[in-house]
């Protein structure tokens, strides 16, 4: 099937003077060009992912390309079968990346050593390197570098205190930073080195641009990489692929996300299709019988089809319902 849409990755710090103002125009720049996507903007700069045809979205790198704030961005290029967003969205935020840190950090200023793909490639396999994914645990748990760290943190604004807590582990070592497409480890490596760590490295462009480079080709990355569009995963290694997700319910191999029934919990958790239809696409019992269920809604299941699921639940797997 031939791709004709794209989806573009893309990142800028830079001063916005009246950023709110900005997201309406742009808002409005976005919709006349038939995009779909979610856009941020603070008074620091712009990050966004879009989807659209191969024309709406040249139009869109151009333009903001010819706009002398954005002139030099750095557009990642997907192909794509169709739209990876339902609808347009462009909000104005105070961060771009949400550390909530009292002094905050400016990459322009201070950040750690770009390294190219090839060059990442190469001192992950130093043995006085550390690798620490950036990113939300689900996000490692899909897929990440084979021996990086996991912080165990939901959230991106988690990780400063999960460094201190951790100290020991970084201290005396190389580090190596990644996440999805550079600009979560902008700010993070410039905090670690704010901190007194001295040799802290940052993968340029992130796992995207890695996954795209025609020398290292995803080398030593297993599993997927999660993506926050309706496409939800892509591959990165283009040598080998390895499973490394788990189903939440069973441990078995699994790469298929879904979000848990219950609207007040939406954990994230990695589910087969068979798992998601015997648990009601809840986490806990407590989910599965939550009154606002969205599994539950969508299926129109009945008090009669709940409880013959339960029983099934408390028959196979011997727990009480």
């Amino acid at each position: 099937m031939e791709q004709n849409y794209q989806v573009l990755l893309y990142y800028h710090y830079v001063t916005i003077d009246d950023p709110e103002q900005f997201s309406k125009d742009h808002l409005k720049f976005c919709k006349e060009l038939d995009l779909r996507g979610r856009v941020l903007v603070a008074e620091e700069g712009i990050n966004g992912t879009v989807s659209g045809t191969i024309e709406q979205t040249q139009a869109y790198m151009d333009a903001m390309h010819n706009d002398p704030l954005f002139k030099d961005m750095t557009f990642k290029i997907d192909e794509a079968d169709g739209h990876a967003f339902k609808k347009m969205h462009v909000r104005h935020r105070p961060e771009l990346v949400t550390m909530r840190l009292e002094d905050d950090i400016n990459p322009h200023d201070l950040t750690g050593e770009y390294l190219e793909p090839k060059e990442f490639y190469e001192r992950m396999q130093r043995e006085d390197t550390i690798v620490l994914d950036a990113r939300n645990d689900y996000e490692y748990d899909l897929g990440h570098f084979r021996g990086a760290i996991r912080p165990d943190i939901e959230t991106f604004r988690e990780l400063p205190d999960w460094v201190r807590e951790n100290k020991d582990k970084l201290e005396g070592k190389q580090i190596l930073t990644y996440c999805t497409g550079g600009i979560r480890c902008e700010k993070f490596s410039g905090w670690l080195k704010r901190e007194g760590f001295e040799n802290v490295g940052q993968l340029h462009g992130g796992i995207t641009t890695y996954s795209k480079d025609p020398e290292v080709q995803g080398k030593l990355w297993d599993g997927q990489m999660y993506v926050f569009d309706d496409r939800i995963s892509v591959p990165v290694n283009q040598t080998e692929h390895v499973v490394v997700g788990e189903d939440y319910f069973t441990g078995e191999p699994c790469e298929r996300f879904v979000n848990c029934g219950n609207p007040d919990c939406d954990r994230r958790m990695l589910c087969s299709e068979e798992n998601e239809y015997k648990y009601m696409r809840g986490c806990t019992h407590e989910c599965r019988v939550h009154p606002r269920n969205r599994y539950v809604e969508e299926h129109g299941l009945t008090e009669e089809d709940i409880q013959q699921r339960l029983e099934k639940i408390k028959e196979e797997d011997g727990v009480e319902v």
